[in-house]
């Protein structure tokens, strides 16, 4: 009965479209009421090597974000950019997607192109100073037509005062008969197989439970449909005739992978479309949103997004930031990365919770993740990532965001409130969404450690006061170094293991337990930070407990994790070096690491790591201690095999210069498969033949290590402060891309390149990392005091 009632809709809807004398030639096409083919084609996500991200900047009101009716709506839409296309947007939590992309179709006499064919795109930025330094998060892509038929030119940004997308795109073609598309692939509520979508009068409105988007333009639409991706969607249809023959008014009763598709019109010359993508939580909401936004127009919005005249936008926000103008004089692009990053990592923080920072608006190696579920990607908290972000915060002068950080990490500590705990706490978790909600459980003691370290940064800035560090120590720093100190069982869903510090479940690449230099570097700066801030307590006894375990991880560094009888086959090796970790006490036995991500688990004594460097950026070792010295030339080492070489030098082909870049460790496989060329996990996480490539955080690590050993030799002057800024400064600010976004991941030249990468060019593991903008802004601030930034004297002073 239903089938044929859907039938008889579909011939009175054709009626009175030919009955209309209103109706174009293009909107002649038989109109159905429901598009079959639920559910749509499989849901992947999209590409993770942004060239862009952008979200309104909001201001705190006292320590959180208010939208309550008298301080005005916070805006709550986050955008990515991937290959010219928009890419994931997100609406409520920075995690929550809405879409998987939006793309623009161009439709001629004999053709039709989609933003995700073969275009040649060029992305800028759309307000820049006078130095060509970004002043807002707002985006001028242009693709052009490999055969010369047409351009297109799309300015992105969102509306500060509402949870709008908006998009100016503006289309030159010298050719007739020319038509633009939009096209919106939906994954409402962060999923891409349980949504609806239908075609009303005001414009396309696609939605899931009560989260509702809606796609609207500063014109009607000429003619519209939804379907379900990759059967009933438009495309193939525009693809193969150029003309839409069926449209569909709505998906039916069966939820699944859908599409909008609208006609904007006829192109020429610089034929311009205002479009509205927006939110809510009902149809209404959403719609109201998108005409609001539309009615204030381009330029009203625009200028309120960058924050000129009396609006509060992105400008304000770089303007507060008294370090920028000094921190410019470090780098070697006059300031162009450094203002794009520290916009970046304010962007990375989610509005509901505020002081929630993500490690990357990315869904790693998206394309071929399955989105048939919600997946938070590395839109997620990692304490390691976040404690990094916030001091780079601290750099450049935000204390503010640096101080709200810290509090909230309060929400992903492990308390008897935890739910589902049946151990002991103290502990950080492993990774949570940004409301804390759990995710992965495993321990990783840097990450309980790094919570202290920038409280005692935090209090010696002034930023907290004697006694907020004494009633934070209580509440949070107390329990996180008592954890260090005893250990515990960490029982919480799949977790059920006895800790017993310094050996960590897990370190700082998650993959591993044991001693690792890394961790420890960590835990014994976070126990000497927190006998310093005991003390200030007013608590004696632990601040003696604490001090006493410190010295005592201490001086079981070497002992533990410094090998004597490396194996390691180069002419540079000579046995002498710190291993990335080892599951026993003794660095000479030759235990077996852990299988991982494919690789066969090898010999500790072969796999280097950069972890040592953090015993000296903490003040846990002299940059010129013996350890350390002896262990650089292995890792520097690019004579020894591929599988185990970590440095790898880039000559870009632009002669910008010769710069090192360096692997997580030897035999690592978190990377694209080197045989193949699929991406990470294509075939499952324990694919042989994956190979984990080159991350240009860790070139900003050496920058600092050099500042270190330069001090420690009096030798720090302008000539190598020259240096160093043409070798690491000018080597992170390489490995951006065109949009000046820093990756997790760089392409090394290594086995096979299906996806054509350019040597140093990001791959899709991640972009932006967080992490990486963060390193490259204290490696400047360091540069700039002469000192290592995230460096503590009282670790130093303490374990003299």
């Amino acid at each position: 009965m239903k089938k044929i009632n859907l039938i008889t809709a579909s011939f009175i809807a054709l009626g009175l479209t030919a009955c209309s004398s209103e109706q174009s030639v293009s909107t002649t096409a038989l109109t159905q009421i429901s598009a079959p083919g639920a559910p749509g084609v499989e849901p992947f996500w999209a590409y993770s090597g942004k060239t862009g991200i952008g979200t309104s900047y909001e201001q705190y009101k006292a320590d959180h974000y208010d939208d309550s009716a008298a301080t005005g709506k916070v805006s709550k839409v986050w955008f990515s950019i991937a290959k010219g296309m928009i890419t994931e947007t997100m609406f409520g939590l920075i995690h929550q997607a809405q879409i998987k992309d939006m793309q623009f179709v161009v439709v001629g006499k004999d053709f039709t192109v989609t933003e995700n064919d073969d275009l040649d795109v060029s992305i800028d930025y759309l307000y820049k100073d006078e130095a060509g330094r970004p002043l807002s998060l707002a985006y001028k892509v242009v693709s052009k037509d490999k055969q010369g038929r047409f351009s297109l030119e799309k300015h992105i940004f969102t509306d500060p005062n509402g949870q709008t997308l908006f998009v100016r795109s503006v289309f030159n073609t010298d050719l007739e008969g020319v038509k633009a598309y939009v096209n919106v692939n939906p994954y409402i509520d962060n999923n891409g197989l349980d949504d609806f979508a239908k075609v009303t009068d005001k414009g396309l409105v696609a939605w899931q439970d009560d989260n509702f988007l809606s796609l609207q333009a500063s014109q009607p639409f000429k003619q519209a449909t939804v379907g379900f991706t990759g059967i009933s969607d438009g495309l193939k249809e525009l693809k193969m005739s150029q003309s839409l023959g069926t449209t569909y008014q709505n998906t039916g009763e069966q939820s699944g992978n859908v599409s909008l598709l609208a006609e904007l019109g006829d192109i020429s010359t610089n034929t311009t479309f205002d479009l509205a993508l927006s939110f809510g939580q009902s149809e209404a909401a959403s719609l109201k949103e998108g005409q609001a936004s539309l009615s204030q127009g381009y330029q009203k919005l625009l200028d309120a997004y960058n924050g000129k005249g009396d609006a509060i936008g992105w400008q304000d926000y770089l303007a507060s930031l008294e370090p920028l103008s000094t921190l410019t004089s470090s780098t070697a692009d006059n300031g162009k990365l450094l203002y794009t990053s520290a916009m970046v990592l304010k962007a990375q923080e989610d509005k509901t919770h505020a002081g929630a920072l993500i490690a990357s608006l990315s869904n790693p190696w998206g394309e071929t993740v399955s989105a048939k579920t919600g997946s938070t990607g590395y839109k997620a908290v990692w304490v390691r990532d976040f404690y990094q972000v916030a001091m780079a915060f601290m750099a450049m002068g935000d204390t503010k965001t640096a101080k709200t950080a810290f509090e909230y990490l309060e929400k992903v500590q492990v308390t008897a409130r935890t739910p589902g705990n049946g151990g002991d706490t103290g502990w950080f978790l492993q990774k949570t969404h940004v409301d804390g909600e759990l995710e992965w459980v495993g321990v990783q003691l840097d990450q309980t450690a790094m919570p202290i370290m920038l409280a005692w940064k935090l209090h010696q800035a002034d930023v907290l006061s004697d006694q907020e560090l004494t009633q934070w120590y209580g509440k949070m720093l107390k329990p996180a170094a008592d954890f260090l100190v005893d250990g515990g069982l960490a029982k919480i869903l799949w977790n059920d293991t006895q800790i017993t510090p310094p050996a960590t479940q897990q370190e700082r690449w998650e993959e591993q337990n044991g001693y690792s230099p890394s961790t420890t570097a960590a835990v014994v700066a976070g126990l000497v930070t927190a006998a310093d801030i005991a003390k200030k307590a007013g608590d004696t006894k632990n601040a003696v407990r604490y001090l006493e375990t410190a010295k005592q991880y201490n001086s079981e560094i070497e002992s533990t994790m410094f090998t004597t009888q490396g194996n390691l086959k180069s002419d540079n090796a000579d046995g002498e070096y710190f291993i990335r970790i080892g599951q026993d006490k003794d660095p000479n036995s030759s235990t077996t690491l852990n299988a991982n991500n494919g690789r066969d688990g090898f010999d500790k004594k072969q796999i280097l790591d950069g972890g040592f460097l953090e015993l000296v950026r903490y003040g846990v070792r002299d940059a010129l201690a013996p350890s350390i010295v002896k262990t650089l030339p292995e890792y520097d080492d690019e004579s020894l095999i591929d599988n185990l070489q970590v440095r790898y030098t880039f000559n870009f082909a632009d002669g910008s210069g010769s710069f090192p870049g360096y692997r997580r460790y030897g035999n690592d496989g978190y990377g694209e498969d080197e045989v193949t060329g699929n991406n990470y996990a294509e075939g499952g996480n324990n694919t042989p033949g994956q190979r984990g490539r080159v991350w240009p955080f860790f070139t900003g690590e050496r920058g600092h290590y050099e500042i270190a050993a330069a001090n420690a030799s009096n030798s720090l002057n302008a000539m190598k402060q020259n240096t160093i800024k043409n070798t690491y400064v000018k080597g992170m600010e390489a490995f951006a891309n065109e949009g000046m976004m820093l990756p997790e991941q760089v392409w090394d030249g290594v086995g096979n390149n299906k996806a054509g990468y350019e040597l140093g060019e990001g791959t899709n593991s991640a972009t932006p990392l967080a992490w990486t903008h963060a390193e490259y802004i204290k490696l400047l601030r360091s540069l700039s005091d002469k000192h290592v930034w995230d460096h503590y004297p009282v670790v130093e002073d303490a374990l003299k």
